[in-house]
């Protein structure tokens, strides 16, 4: 069956949104072993990666282990910030901004994670909308993006990118960083808290929602599998995969960043008895809707019952209207409902 006149005008809306950042730039391949404990001249860098990345997994709870932060500071503008509890070789990076937007103290309060290479001004409406719900957001910066940014860069090249060892670092320190504001948010009086992610912020909050037990609500906007699938698969990312893909198989890189992706975790069953609500487009060229289904598939094999909402949508025109207030507004809901 050919393409209807409607899904082929989703596909060319999504590729206009993706022609318009035009400074992407194709960086070179490097291992990064000194980004995670190894030794830069080591002569079998793919053995040491290996090595790590399955003792990661298998030490999760340990590798993400969430650390005491000394240093929160709330300003006048609702801006916190805080040393990040992992230490990158970029000073600015090292602090972590996120931006509070509070509604009924002691209520149900989200921690919302933005996506890839996402604006400090991205996501403010979308945490208006839930404090006019009455429920509490704290918005955080990842890792290398915006006031974090690394000097000399123009996106998050850091956070994904053809470094297998700083990709895995700063995955890390997205995961980390997530559990030190929700700290923060407990420490406030919030106890009822949630996690909302949109597409790399829904990896990052899955893996920190499995990881934390204080978290009883997951709300994620795009959903995929492995880490290494949606780099060489997704549209948004061939500028990473043309430096990677002549140095490593999607084989291997799968093996490199599992620590990284959620499916590790599902297929431990490390998500089964936690809510989750999972939105996701019927069109989506960077999350392709195969990795989608099997995540969910892999999640119901595993116990897990999360809800899910499937739009006629791509990565980009979830934002249009009307989808975006419906995807908005069954969010919304959702977190009422399981935060309630």
């Amino acid at each position: 069956m050919g393409m209807s006149r409607y899904e082929h005008w989703i596909r060319r809306y999504e590729h206009r949104r993706w022609t318009t950042d035009d400074n992407r730039m194709v960086r070179p391949f490097e291992w990064g072993l000194e980004h995670i404990g190894g030794d830069s001249q080591s002569a079998d860098p793919r053995g040491f990666v290996r090595e790590y990345a399955r003792e990661a997994i298998e030490k999760s709870e340990e590798w993400y282990a969430p650390e005491e932060v000394r240093d929160y500071r709330l300003d006048g503008e609702n801006v916190l910030t805080f040393t990040s509890p992992v230490e990158s070789p970029w000073p600015e990076n090292n602090v972590v901004h996120g931006q509070f937007f509070p509604a009924r103290k002691h209520g149900p309060a989200v921690l919302v994670l933005p996506n890839w290479n996402a604006k400090w001004h991205g996501q403010v409406a979308l945490c208006h909308w839930l404090q006019r719900m009455g429920i509490s957001a704290m918005k955080m910066s990842l890792p290398y993006h915006d006031r974090r940014m690394a000097k000399g860069h123009e996106r998050a090249d850091q956070l994904v990118g053809p470094n297998i060892g700083l990709t895995l670092a700063a995955n890390r320190q997205a995961v980390k960083d997530a559990r030190a504001c929700l700290t923060w948010l407990e420490q406030q009086g919030y106890t009822r808290l949630g996690i909302l992610g949109t597409s790399i912020g829904s990896s990052v909050g899955y893996i920190a929602l499995v990881h934390d037990n204080r978290v009883r609500a997951g709300g994620f906007f795009h959903v995929s599998t492995y880490f290494a699938d949606v780099v060489s698969k997704g549209m948004t990312t061939n500028h990473v995969w043309e430096a990677l893909r002549h140095e490593v198989s999607v084989d291997e890189l799968r093996e490199f960043w599992a620590p990284v992706s959620p499916m590790p975790y599902v297929e431990k069953g490390l998500g089964a008895n936690r809510n989750t609500f999972m939105v996701y487009g019927k069109y989506d060229p960077t999350f392709l809707p195969e990795l989608t289904h099997e995540m969910l598939s892999a999640l119901r094999k595993s116990g897990a019952e999360p809800r899910t909402l499937e739009l006629p949508v791509g990565h980009y025109s979830l934002e249009l209207a009307p989808f975006s207030y419906i995807a908005g507004w069954r969010m919304f809901t959702y977190f009422l409902e399981a935060l309630a």
